[in-house]
């Protein structure tokens, strides 16, 4: 048994996802570095040693579509659609605590979705490829979407602190070890479609459920991979990433201010840190279900990587009991 199983029972990981790694090109020691951070972050959980993985990851009109957005759902079976360069395949989802964790919501007057078959993208799998090495040999995963591209649907601020809260009281009922991962992040406004487009047959695609075609999945790639790199080289449109916003919100999440935190105005995280910067509140949800107190913070890395269209933070927390 490892000495420091018993020092504490709940862990914390903000973890930045981006579809590009690994295809757009960046400086070696940028990557060296990122890569260094999420090795650590695996030294971390390995000696935590998770029996549960609660995941709360975003999707990008893989598995979730504007003919029905929930504002949050938790999957008893989740299944990866390969996007990118992340692995396809079923997840090894804990249905039992799933359905437990969404009997308890419902108890306590939180109104949550319930996917029987849910389908999850780079958002889910790139966390638990890069912790885990792949899909089938993780703990048992509790996945929650959190919906963070589809207004008016996207829970705010104080919404997701509260869903935090609530996981947490319902994770001081088991008697297993908890890591709580919050995947997105941070201020980052890739080409997302919205609703406003103007070309239908783009709003159609992000409105019905139905899977690309290999030259649609393709397309798709070359077009954000194109995006990264006119990012980088200063030649785009797209709102540039805000490592201050970043900052704050990572220092919010070290010193527990999520009250502080959650005054903010949803206005401000897309006129700041980006469209897609409303993902950062996975890490929100996640935290929450800790104390909301400075706590032992072994882990933080940030660095701003345009290639990857991401302002990419890497931060382990754990409850001090």
């Amino acid at each position: 048994m490892r000495a420091d199983k018993t020092s504490f029972k709940r862990a914390f990981l903000g973890l930045s996802h981006s579809p590009l790694i690994g295809l757009n090109p960046v400086a070696a020691e940028v990557e060296q570095q990122r890569e260094a951070a999420v090795a650590a972050a695996r030294a971390q959980i390995d000696a935590f040693d998770p029996e549960l993985v609660v995941l709360i990851g975003p999707d990008h009109y893989n598995g979730f579509f504007n003919e029905l957005m929930p504002p949050f759902c938790i999957g008893t079976q989740a299944t990866s659609v390969g996007d990118y360069a992340t692995p396809p395949g079923p997840l090894n989802v804990d249905a039992d605590a799933a359905l437990a964790l969404a009997t308890r919501l419902m108890d306590e007057d939180f109104d949550i979705a319930v996917s029987r078959r849910m389908a999850v993208d780079h958002g889910f799998a790139q966390a638990l490829q890069l912790l885990w090495g792949g899909l089938s040999d993780t703990p048992p995963v509790l996945p929650i979407f959190l919906n963070a591209v589809a207004q008016p649907g996207i829970p705010r601020l104080r919404r997701c602190r509260q869903l935090g809260q609530a996981i947490g009281r319902f994770l001081d009922t088991l008697p297993r070890r908890t890591l709580l991962i919050g995947s997105g992040g941070l201020s980052h406004e890739p080409p997302v479609p919205t609703l406003a487009h103007p070309d239908p047959a783009v709003r159609e695609r992000i409105t019905v459920k139905r899977t690309p075609t290999e030259l649609e999945r393709d397309a798709k790639t070359e077009r954000v991979k194109a995006a990264g790199l006119a990012l980088a080289a200063g030649s785009s449109a797209m709102k540039p990433l805000n490592p201050e916003w970043d900052r704050r919100w990572m220092d919010a999440m070290a010193s527990g201010a999520l009250a502080e935190l959650c005054t903010h105005s949803e206005d401000s995280i897309e006129q700041q840190a980006g469209l897609s910067a409303h993902e950062s509140k996975s890490w929100l949800v996640a935290r929450a279900a800790l104390a909301e107190a400075a706590l032992p913070c072994p882990l933080r890395y940030y660095r701003a990587i345009p290639e990857y269209i991401a302002g990419y933070g890497v931060m382990f927390m754990h409850s001090s009991d």
